[in-house]
């Protein structure tokens, strides 16, 4: 390929791949799949091809299109690697029907650079599809999707789901050895088989998002470059189906990355919801995702994504945490539980209860759910129901409720707000 830019120095160099290592990895790794057929092998290319640059780019300067680069060099250390195993005819027969020795061209047909643009961008969204076959188990769909196209850990996988690591680090082997053994393409279904994979593929977004929205661990409450992910795949989604879900979960990542300024400080530390400055919040998303929230419930056939969408709209529109219409939205949890009855949501509708009806309220539906097991080891439970407490003067009671807390939360800006709430009591 031929280099357009002036010679770059290795830190600049270093700096440009660490920025396309955090927002384009999955990308390259995703299109690298497609090519190559097999995840261990396409991991382990996508790494060579991030090292030959720091060496190439530094002598030749930065390309001009670095995700191709990228692609191309690491399809060419795994063939490099193939032919080193002597595994080279089988892979190419399996993976791409085509006669290595007679056209080498032929397994990699984008090498020019502004030639591979749009299939780079399809490619995470291909690999999803193959990820939510329905060939495979529906319990290892998302977790797969998650570890392999997203780049979360399988602990964060496993934090998503409320499992163990080792339990969510064997269901993505079974996942990976399923795609292989069944042959299973990485393409973009027909659009008759499109709905059939829906509910897993918007599950998969949902779930990079949340992780994004809020880290289940580490330094920083949210993740950028997973929720503008999540947003460009669903966006993705909705151009090839048109469905009520598809906008209710486009339409309630935007309404929750319109507050995206004001949910932490200066300092990193996290700004519950109502002390937000709503001045800041983006009012463009927020049109947006009120629309969106507006198209799909005229449809009548909405469910789990629009409600909460409906949620976040009547959260967004409201001009102050008081003002908010807390009746309404107790009324969308409920019908939400009805939906999806699930352990979080009915925690989530408490916090609603309280904020209706006073903290005693809360407090009991918290104390009946710390019954159930999913919530046990749930860092939230205990810092909801700490805050109930306090709110109702019981102050002994809520210091041991958010101690326990903060001994469950492996996020550091919750860690410290759990501590300030210590310190304040």
């Amino acid at each position: 390929m031929t280099n357009k830019e002036p010679l770059s120095t290795s830190d600049a160099v270093q700096a440009t791949l660490d920025d396309l290592y955090r927002n384009e990895a999955r990308k390259v790794y995703a299109s690298l799949i497609r090519l190559l057929g097999d995840f261990d092998l396409a991991e382990e290319a996508m790494h060579d091809a991030f090292s030959t640059a720091l060496v190439q780019w530094s002598q030749s300067g930065i390309p001009t299109n670095p995700s191709a680069w990228l692609i191309s060099t690491g399809r060419f250390k795994a063939i490099d690697q193939i032919r080193r195993r002597k595994r080279h005819d089988e892979i190419l027969s399996e993976e791409s029907g085509v006669d290595f020795n007679e056209t080498e061209s032929a397994f990699f047909p984008f090498e020019i650079e502004d030639q591979v643009e749009d299939v780079i961008e399809d490619d995470s969204l291909r690999l999803i599809f193959a990820c939510c076959h329905p060939a495979i188990d529906p319990k290892i769909q998302v977790a797969l999707t998650l570890r392999e196209v997203c780049g979360l850990t399988t602990e964060e996988v496993a934090s998503a789901f409320l499992t163990s690591a080792s339990t969510m680090a064997q269901r993505i082997v079974r996942g990976k050895g399923k795609i292989r053994e069944a042959k299973i393409p990485f393409q973009i279904p027909f659009e008759s088989e499109l709905p059939d994979r829906l509910e897993s593929v918007l599950s998969v977004i949902y779930l990079v998002y949340n992780e994004g929205y809020s880290a289940s661990a580490g330094d920083h409450v949210m993740r950028s470059e997973l929720t503008a992910e999540a947003i460009r795949l669903a966006r993705l989604v909705m151009s090839l189906l048109p469905d009520a879900e598809v906008f209710g979960l486009l339409a309630l990542m935007l309404l929750n990355e319109s507050r995206r300024a004001t949910r932490a400080d200066a300092n990193g530390d996290i700004v519950l919801l109502e002390d937000q400055d709503r001045t800041l919040w983006n009012r463009s998303l927020i049109a947006e995702g009120v629309e969106l929230v507006q198209r799909a419930l005229a449809t009548r056939d909405y469910g789990f994504y629009t409600l909460q969408a409906a949620i976040a709209a009547v959260h967004a529109q409201a001009p102050s945490s008081d003002l908010t219409d807390w009746n309404q939205i107790v009324a969308l949890y409920s019908s939400l539980l009805l939906v999806s009855p699930s352990p979080i949501i009915e925690l989530n509708r408490a916090v609603a209860v309280a904020m209706r009806d006073g903290p005693q309220a809360g407090i009991e539906i918290v104390e009946q759910l710390l019954n159930k097991k999913e919530l046990k080891n749930y860092h939230l439970t205990f810092a909801t129901y700490g805050e109930f407490l306090s709110r109702a003067g019981r102050v002994d009671d809520a210091i041991a409720a958010f101690e326990h807390a903060l001994s469950l939360a492996k996020q550091a800006p919750e860690q410290r707000i759990l501590k300030r709430k210590l310190a304040s009591l």
